[in-house]
């Protein structure tokens, strides 16, 4: 979908890689060709070693083991039959060169290998995080009682796999229940406030007769993890959440926001509602008390779809410093389903931010399919604010 609404611009950064990549692979060949040029062509006082030795050091954080050995043969090998027929390598000149191409030949390999060691270690560290990222944020199925599901994690930056952000949807006897938060650590303190979170909730959301208590379960759980941990910092280690219920049969949802950005409700003409919270709540893991939890009902009937995010999303800033605005740029908008909302969502804050993103960002569309829906028209593609009215429409 990326790909698809960047057009252009993505095909054209893939040729430069392509070509890049392709310029780096021949070059070590073009250093040795170009050196025995350079080398025949040249008068004696000058000489092309330093290109011969380019060319293994080259070689070596991109060629396989075997491809640096040979060039670095190739290497010597020139220097050899440049040297050798006026027997050049009686002098001590040549003979330093020689011993400098096979010095330099031999460093590559040792070079290679250690490159090669550390990517295996770095592609199995992100294996091993991408495994965690499935364990903790496990990908919800797409229909879960009777509604169309579909979440999303980016990560700012594109190693990373997992950080504070989440959500987690249950199905249980009272509805399908969800929730989406934004963990205010960091680093692997983080993952684990996340992992509390979803295992409270997931035992919560089968037990608790209520929503509110879904949330209580929740600020206690944060209380014990608190405690075992000798004390979490009030300032670092809150959790910001959004609550959801979908009841079964019924054509509500009952949302409890803990001090997290407002969810969207997106309905099937383009138009949405910011479903803001009638009583401001503090965040989960605050320490201040007991709070008491009210659920907001917003209606949900067919055709409608709730959208949830982390502030990743809604604080993301373009070149002039200009947040996101998702409400703005999703009214008037209409959709087939919550994959393609997410997928178009996620594109368009590539394009607002440029690729700059500096926090992580959860998204979690959640809808409730119309019974003999009409064929939509295809997605509305989300392109730049200075985009024509034409060019929205196509």
């Amino acid at each position: 979908m990326a790909k698809k609404l960047l057009g252009g611009r993505v095909r054209g950064r893939a040729v430069v890689r392509g070509w890049a990549w392709w310029f780096v692979r021949a070059l070590p060949l073009l250093m040795i060709v170009g050196g025995l040029v350079f080398d025949y062509l040249s008068p004696p006082p000058f000489t092309a070693v330093p290109m011969f030795v380019a060319a293994p050091l080259i070689a070596a954080p991109f060629f396989s083991p075997v491809s640096t050995v040979l060039t670095g043969v190739a290497a010597i090998c020139s220097i050899l039959s440049l040297r050798l027929p006026s027997g050049g390598l009686l002098h001590v000149v040549p003979f330093i060169e020689l011993v400098t191409v096979i010095t330099v030949a031999i460093l590559a390999v040792v070079i290679n290998r250690v490159v090669r060691r550390s990517t295996e270690q770095l592609a199995s560290a992100r294996v091993i995080a991408e495994t965690a990222m499935r364990a903790v944020l496990p990908t919800p199925s797409e229909r879960i009682g009777g509604l169309h599901v579909a979440a999303r994690y980016e990560a700012a930056q594109a190693d990373e796999f997992v950080g504070g952000d989440l959500f987690a949807v249950a199905e249980s006897s009272y509805g399908v229940r969800l929730v989406v938060g934004d963990v205010r650590g960091k680093g692997l303190e983080a993952v684990g406030t996340v992992a509390v979170v979803i295992g409270a909730f997931r035992e919560a959301a089968e037990q608790e007769d209520s929503l509110e208590g879904v949330a209580r379960r929740l600020e206690r759980a944060l209380a014990r993890e608190g405690a075992r941990q000798g004390g979490i910092d009030p300032v670092e280690g809150f959790v910001t959440a959004v609550l959801a219920e979908v009841p079964p049969g019924g054509a509500e949802v009952r949302i409890v926001n803990r001090g997290h950005p407002e969810p969207l409700l997106l309905r099937p003409d383009g138009s949405l509602d910011v479903l803001v919270p009638t009583a401001p709540a503090l965040p989960l893991g605050m320490g201040l008390g007991v709070w008491t939890d009210r659920a907001d009902v917003w209606e949900l009937d067919a055709g409608m779809t709730l959208l949830a995010y982390t502030d990743g999303l809604s604080e993301a800033r373009d070149a002039q410093g200009v947040f996101y605005d998702p409400a703005a740029r999703l009214r008037g908008r209409i959709f087939p389903g919550p994959e393609e909302l997410l997928s178009a969502l996620a594109d368009d804050v590539r394009l607002h931010t440029g690729g700059r993103s500096t926090d992580d960002m959860a998204l979690l569309a959640v809808a409730r399919p119309a019974q003999r829906q009409p064929e939509r028209r295809r997605t509305v593609k989300i392109v730049g604010r200075d985009a024509s009215e034409e060019g929205l429409s196509r």
